[in-house]
């Protein structure tokens, strides 16, 4: 399916502000299949999915007044998707085991005073890049994780999305540059 007519999406904001309710269920039928798959991509997991659909969808029709520029509802709706799946995953997991070889490099300190004990060590990168990764925006977070993390190819990172696989590439180039900056400073 297409993906809908940002001013359309705009109108229905519009009405549902003025407490059209139909007008948010006529949001949540030309969007819910995205979000659904963003979230079972995410998530890996068909319940959580549906549970990370509630919560946005929840948050969505409370904070609706909070979207001050309605052509910008799936931006906005993909953001909130993003933080519910991420809340998911934390809540279901802990932490996130930014352990990475690659983003780890990053982190590493090999300055001759630092701890040799490797797993002491190994778990303050950790914490350094969790610190880091926080510190990130929420696109480069995002990409970093959905490709770090989660594993994903850039061609599903993109398909997720709805960003070209350059924008992607982009974003994770940025994000690492972000991080090492971090990091080393």
């Amino acid at each position: 399916m297409p993906e809908p007519n940002h001013q359309y999406l705009a109108g229905l904001v519009l009405r549902f502000k003025r407490r059209d309710i139909n007008a948010f269920a006529e949001l949540y039928a030309l969007t819910y299949n995205k979000v659904y798959n963003y979230a079972r991509h995410y998530l890996k997991d068909d319940y959580l999915a549906q549970d990370a659909m509630q919560e946005v969808y929840v948050s969505a029709f409370r904070n609706i007044d909070k979207l001050s520029d309605p052509t910008l509802f799936i931006a906005w709706l993909n953001r909130i998707s993003f933080h519910v799946c991420y809340d998911i995953r934390q809540r279901q997991y802990g932490h996130q085991d930014f352990s990475d070889p690659e983003l780890l490099e990053l982190a590493r300190d090999e300055r001759p005073h630092s701890d040799p004990e490797a797993l002491i060590l190994h778990l303050d990168e950790i914490a350094r890049l969790r610190r880091a990764m926080d510190e990130l925006p929420s696109h480069e977070r995002a990409v970093l994780v959905m490709r770090y993390y989660n594993g994903m190819k850039l061609e599903a990172i993109a398909g997720s999305m709805k960003l070209s696989r350059s924008t992607i590439k982009r974003y994770i180039a940025s994000g690492k540059e972000h991080l090492a900056r971090k990091l080393k400073g």
